[in-house]
């Protein structure tokens, strides 16, 4: 299989954060969300990958180039949007196009005016006085304009309303149809990486905990629904995570088929990638 991204035993250490032995592969013609909590490790990795920041170990490999010798070429082909613009308040859209226009050999203005165009950005205003949703859909535009081969994002849809997300998800859904296109998709919002994303891996405390196709992760766990008295007969080793209330408690579990078998009686409730998350974050400490 082709990848790409390949990240291979990546190590990190700050002062108060340490991320390590990161393993991560994102095939080719696909999208992977990347998911975990606040300061779990999630925008570090993305800057380790585009080379910001340094690792202390560790290999990363994008479209099939080595991180750091290739850097130049990886940054040519590959398209990135971090949550917030990075583009000046005092420039405007014509003028970003001429900026990038000396940076990419691939710039294409013709399409970056199209994407201004279906996203409704005036070309000749200043950026100040866009919404948040307009700066996010000119990095994306920006992004795009280049003909990349992969995309990274980082929070691309956070804090914009649901019919903006939507409009940007169509986009991705769009650059993905390419075989040759893959996205890695850094998201808080689960329910867009739930309509979007091949694979999901998610980071916590600086590890990745898993890296899977989203449809087996969908299908591997389930939440365990029981009451008091039931709950005292669960195999500690099956639980995941628990949440309890006066009506009893929810029990994330893997092998959700297994699991049927072994408490027959009890149901067993399918999961989204949100509530897997937050069992893993929210009730690992109270096994």
């Amino acid at each position: 299989m082709d990848y790409a991204i390949e990240i291979n035993n990546l190590s990190k250490r700050f002062e108060r954060f340490h991320l390590n032995n990161v393993n991560l592969a994102l095939p080719k013609g696909s999208i992977m969300g990347f998911i975990g909590e606040n300061g779990a490790g999630k925008t570090t990795t993305i800057k380790l990958m585009l080379n910001l920041l340094k690792a202390d170990l560790g290999s990363i490999r994008i479209l099939g180039l080595d991180h750091v010798r290739d850097e130049k070429k990886i940054k040519e082909a590959t398209g990135v949007v971090f949550d917030e613009s990075s583009f000046h308040e005092n420039m405007k859209p014509k003028q970003i196009s001429k900026v990038l226009g000396r940076i990419y050999k691939e710039w294409d203005e013709p399409l970056f005016y199209e994407y201004l165009e279906r996203f409704r950005l005036p070309a000749n205003e200043d950026i100040k006085g866009f919404s948040r949703g307009m700066k996010m859909k000119l990095s994306i535009a920006a992004a795009l304009s280049h003909h990349p081969k992969l995309l990274i994002l980082d929070e691309a849809t956070s804090g914009l309303d649901p019919i903006i997300r939507n409009e940007i998800l169509d986009i991705f859904r769009e650059f993905i149809q390419d075989e040759d296109h893959s996205i890695l998709f850094s998201s808080h919002i689960t329910g867009d990486l739930e309509k979007t994303a091949d694979y999901v891996a998610f980071i916590h405390e600086g590890r990745i905990l898993f890296s899977r196709s989203k449809d087996e992760l969908i299908d591997d766990y389930g939440l365990l629904l029981c009451g008091s008295e039931d709950f005292k007969s669960i195999d500690k080793k099956d639980i995941i995570g628990y949440r309890g209330n006066r009506f009893g408690y929810e029990i994330l579990i893997r092998n959700k088929d297994q699991m049927k078998q072994k408490y027959k009686g009890l149901t067993i409730d399918s999961v989204t990638i949100e509530d897997i998350m937050l069992f893993y974050v929210k009730g690992e400490e109270s096994i």
